[in-house]
């Protein structure tokens, strides 16, 4: 049962890690080497084709590698950056890829190429190179924040149990010692009777 749990609690924690490795706020630091408009037709729930303009942004990497990036609005939906101005994005993208300048790209989401899965940009920024050193410090204070919270749920549940349902269980468990103290006390005298 043991294993169980841990296994158990080892798949949520990993759920819980990959969720908000996906939602919170990266940063890469890449050239800007171009932008792309592609349309897309997605299916509507209720069966219509809807056209749809998608910008990406492509870029490379100090060594080489190229990093794709998906630039759409989030609007008020899931996850919360409130990003309406993706046209405005696309516009500094094509300005910095003619500079041929190193940009921090702070964007959400994985790249998975067998789903056609890209990271959403959500801010373009210049930096002075590509060694520079960014240190996410939102990601730091939102996690600081939220382990203090999971802490003092986790800490207030503990309270709960041993202020109210501890005791009702040590009540239980002393009525149920009680009782059947006295059933194997009755059982007894009923078999002293019978034996004389």
């Amino acid at each position: 049962m043991r294993y169980v749990k841990f296994g158990i609690s080892a798949v949520l924690i990993l759920i819980v890690a990959g969720f908000l490795h996906y939602i919170l706020p990266q940063r890469d630091v890449v050239q800007i080497v171009g932008t792309d408009v592609i349309r897309r037709d997605v299916e509507s729930s209720d069966g219509r084709i809807l056209s749809q303009d998608v910008r990406y942004i492509n870029a490379r990497t100090d060594g080489g590698e190229s990093r794709e990036y998906r630039n759409e609005d989030t609007g008020w939906g899931f996850p919360f950056y409130f990003k309406f101005d993706s046209g405005k994005l696309a516009a500094e993208a094509q300005s910095m890829a003619k500079d041929d300048g190193w940009v921090a790209v702070t964007h959400y989401g994985w790249r998975i190429t067998f789903l056609s899965m890209y990271p959403n940009a959500v801010k373009l920024k210049p930096v002075a190179g590509p060694d520079v050193r960014l240190i996410p410090w939102f990601n730091i204070v939102f996690l600081i924040v939220l382990a203090a919270a999971i802490f003092a749920i986790w800490r207030r549940i503990q309270r709960f149990r041993e202020n109210r349902i501890d005791p009702v269980l040590d009540d239980l468990d002393r009525s149920w010692d009680e009782t059947t103290e006295s059933a194997s006390g009755f059982w007894q005298r009923l078999r002293d009777r019978f034996r004389r």
